[in-house]
C-alpha cells in the first residue's frame, strides 16, 4: 500500500492585518512591539480570533497600551479564567522607543495605530504605525490612484 502524504499547509506568521489604518493614516514610521497576553488571548491568536482594525495606542506613565484591540475567546476557555475581548493590554518597548513616540506624538502631533499583528519566533509581536490622519480629498486620491492600478493590470492583461 501506498503511504498518503499529509500536506500541510504551512501556517502563516501574520495573525492580523489593519488594512483599514492604511486609508484614513499616512504612516510615517513603524515599530515593533511586543505584547503581554494572558494564556487563553495567546490559544485565541492562534486560531485566528483577532481583530485590530479600532487598535490604537495610549502612551501613560512611560508606558505603552494597546487599546481597542479584539481577541474573541475561545469556547474551550478555561472556567475559572474571567475573560475580556476588550481588555487593555501592555505593550513591551524599551525606555528610549517610548521616549521617542511621546515626543511625536506630544510634539509633532501623531498617532499610533496597530497595523499588524504577527508571530516572531514563538512571539506574538504587534506593528505599530507612527501615522498621521489622511483628509478625505487625499483619501479619494488613494481611491482614484487604485482603481488606474487595477484598470491598467487589465488593459495590460487583456492585451
Amino acid at each position: 500500500m501506498a503511504s498518503k502524504k499529509k500536506s500541510k499547509k504551512a501556517p502563516s506568521a501574520t495573525i492580523a492585518l489593519n488594512k483599514k489604518a492604511r486609508f484614513d493614516y499616512h504612516i510615517e514610521d513603524r515599530i515593533e512591539a511586543g505584547i503581554a497576553l494572558q494564556g487563553w488571548e495567546v490559544k485565541s491568536l492562534r486560531e485566528g480570533k483577532v481583530q485590530i482594525g479600532d487598535g490604537y495606542v495610549l502612551l501613560k506613565d512611560g508606558e505603552a497600551f494597546l487599546l481597542g484591540g479584539l481577541i474573541t475567546p475561545m469556547l474551550s476557555a478555561s472556567s475559572h479564567v474571567e475573560t475580556d475581548p476588550r481588555r487593555t493590554r501592555k505593550l513591551l518597548l524599551h525606555k528610549q522607543e517610548i521616549a521617542r513616540l511621546i515626543g511625536a506624538v506630544e510634539r509633532k502631533g501623531f498617532t499610533i495605530v496597530a497595523t499588524a499583528m504577527y508571530w516572531k519566533r514563538g512571539r506574538a509581536k504587534v506593528e505599530l504605525g507612527l501615522a498621521k490622519g489622511k483628509k478625505q480629498h487625499d483619501k479619494r486620491a488613494t481611491e482614484k490612484a487604485r482603481d488606474w492600478e487595477r484598470e491598467k493590470g487589465r488593459i495590460l492583461k487583456g492585451g
